[in-house]
């Protein structure tokens, strides 16, 4: 994609892998304040609660998410022509964060018969009239995944469609209902 067309999605100037074959990138605008959209995105451990294809997942360290963070994190996906159906386990370690702005993390996906050797996936937030612009980026590398990078980029960019449709449904859904169990505070 030319960067002339599509703004560079970076966080503290890193984007995803400049040379990896796998790449998907998307971007929703979502009518719901900044805090509500950052943290449900960066609760990690409550993205099960909004976010039907996560399983599960374990925070690796304590505290608020950072750079330097890790999570494990659960997946199912589907056969392909070149994969049997399995469930991913994901090892997630924050790269990069710039609180309410963006956020970059990295790291393997192994299930039975499949494996990523790397994922990159930059995420950012910009405030606009209406409510929150989120734009997202992740690449894939790896033998396996780069043995058919067509069907890889097909699956990397319906799961990353579904993950954006399911944060808007959730921060809006909390921007509308003040008791709704989005987390707010932390401003």
């Amino acid at each position: 994609m030319s960067s002339t067309t599509h703004p560079v999605i970076s966080c503290d100037g890193q984007g995803v892998d400049p040379a990896a074959r796998i790449r998907y990138r998307s971007e929703t605008l979502i009518h719901a304040p900044l805090h509500t959209v950052w943290h449900l995105q960066t609760d990690v451990e409550r993205w099960p609660s909004w976010q039907a294809p996560v399983t599960g997942i374990e925070r690796l360290d304590a505290g608020e998410l950072r750079a330097g963070s890790a999570f494990r994190w659960t997946t199912p996906v589907p056969e392909t022509p070149i994969t049997p159906a399995t469930t991913l386990v994901i090892t997630s370690t924050v790269t990069h964060l710039t609180p309410y702005r963006c956020i970059r993390w990295a790291g393997p996906a192994i299930g039975d018969g499949l494996r990523i050797d790397n994922g990159v996936h930059v995420w950012t937030f910009t405030e606009v009239a209406d409510g929150v612009l989120v734009r997202t980026e992740e690449t894939w590398t790896g033998d396996q995944v780069e043995a058919d990078a067509a069907t890889s980029t097909a699956y990397l960019g319906y799961g990353l469609e579904a993950w954006l449709t399911d944060l808007k449904t959730a921060a809006e859904k909390a921007a509308t209902d003040p008791g709704g169990d989005a987390p707010t505070s932390g401003d």
